[in-house]
């Protein structure tokens, strides 16, 4: 019930939309070549953000 009022972190919402742009490609992946690769690029782009944030709240 608390986690109804807890507010997301940078990190969490960042995996959220990785996750999404992964099912995008996934499901464009068959339908546009073209998309589905900018799909792609895209949630890789995110992955060395998130891991860095991921780095920072290690040392803390």
């Amino acid at each position: 019930m608390f986690k109804l009022f807890k507010k997301k972190s940078e990190i969490e919402k960042l995996e959220i939309k990785f996750k999404k742009l992964m099912n995008e490609w996934h499901q464009l992946s068959s339908i546009n070549r073209s998309k589905s690769d900018a799909k792609y690029a895209e949630a890789q782009k995110l992955i060395p953000i998130m891991s860095e944030l991921k780095k920072s709240n290690e040392i803390y």
